[in-house]
């Protein structure tokens, strides 16, 4: 994207002329462009199964999530505040914003909290790159504006085939490691239907996209603290770790996530903001092996590296039918 002010600059490479008195570029004006925040986002996505790991160890899933989406909606609601936003009014909207924050929220995260109880973070990360396998595939069934291709279904087969090679299925799917590799899948299944869920019902509502996040993080903050005092119990302890470890989890790797995703789709654009997803899986698996000690198998770093492969050729070969605006907020993983 170039602004009007900018079509008579020089390229960004060219060397200013002798005797040219312009002030070199501050630290802050360098961190203010989209790269590094999408650095940062990358960084915040992948470490955050660091996060649900440390999270596991005093606390079950579900009080994950709960702790994850209360601290997570905190952020956005002050960048609506501050920007003088509204939430939604329609009953329509907030039954729809409900559905999703179910989908996209309430049961991926405690998937992966489940995930993680059996396998290492840095496979649940792995596993998580299938994200846009899903959304592709589901958008397809779902979506009318979305038309296979070539490239899309080559990169759907290479994609799926990248999922069976990070479960090894030469050696059968037995085990609870693989029985958690399938919960984080499960995972992935869910942002791959609430994708699309929220392109239909909640594109065009005249509502920003950070004011539609913190209206579905409120949705599904309001259902899980029903749901999660009937189905758990508080935790004899509490360790600071653990504390921290989930607040980061939402302040961080939700609530301040939403934030620079919305920057870098608005400098950079949305296919630009997407290729995240593929960076988030390599930080999720250097945290999990340099900061907890994690190990993994040959079989899941070759296989992410598939899926990714997959996911982009898939993802890049997108094509709808005709302009739209897209209204809807994006998932976080």
């Amino acid at each position: 994207m170039t602004s009007t002010a900018d079509r008579g600059a020089a390229p960004s490479g060219a060397v200013p002329p002798l005797g040219s008195t312009s002030p070199p570029r501050s630290p802050l004006a360098l961190l203010s462009g989209w790269k590094p925040k999408f650095l940062l986002l990358a960084l915040v996505w992948g470490m955050s199964f660091l996060f649900i790991k440390i999270g596991t160890e005093a606390l079950e899933p579900l009080q994950i999530t709960l702790g994850r989406m209360a601290t997570g909606a905190l952020p956005l609601a002050a960048v609506v505040l501050l920007r003088r936003g509204r939430l939604p009014r329609s009953p329509r909207i907030w039954l729809h914003l409900s559905v999703a924050a179910f989908l996209l929220n309430v049961l991926p995260f405690t998937l992966f909290g489940y995930a993680e109880q059996l396998i290492p973070s840095a496979l649940a990360g792995i596993c998580n790159a299938a994200t846009p396998l899903f959304a592709v595939g589901f958008s397809l069934l779902l979506l009318s504006d979305e038309r296979p291709t070539r490239a899309r279904l080559v990169g759907l087969v290479i994609g799926f085939t990248g999922v069976l090679v990070v479960f090894g299925v030469w050696t059968g799917f037995a085990g609870a490691g693989n029985t958690g590799a399938f919960l984080a899948v499960g995972a992935a299944v869910c942002y791959g239907v609430g994708t699309p869920y929220l392109r239909r019902f909640l594109t065009g509502t005249g509502h920003t996209n950070v004011e539609l996040a913190t209206a579905q993080l409120l949705a599904g903050t309001a259902q899980l603290l029903i749901i999660t005092p009937l189905a758990t119990d508080m935790p004899p302890e509490l360790p600071l770790r653990v504390i921290l470890a989930v607040t980061a989890l939402g302040a961080l790797g939700t609530g301040l996530a939403y934030v620079l995703q919305y920057a870098i789709i608005g400098a950079a654009g949305a296919t630009i903001a997407s290729t995240v997803t593929y960076v988030a899986p390599i930080v999720a698996v250097v945290a999990g092996v340099v900061i907890l000690g994690e190990s993994l198998v040959w079989n899941e770093p070759v296989g992410a590296a598939i899926i990714i492969l997959g996911a982009a050729l898939s993802h890049g070969s997108l094509r709808p039918r005709r302009p739209r605006t897209d209204g809807a907020p994006t998932p976080p993983s």
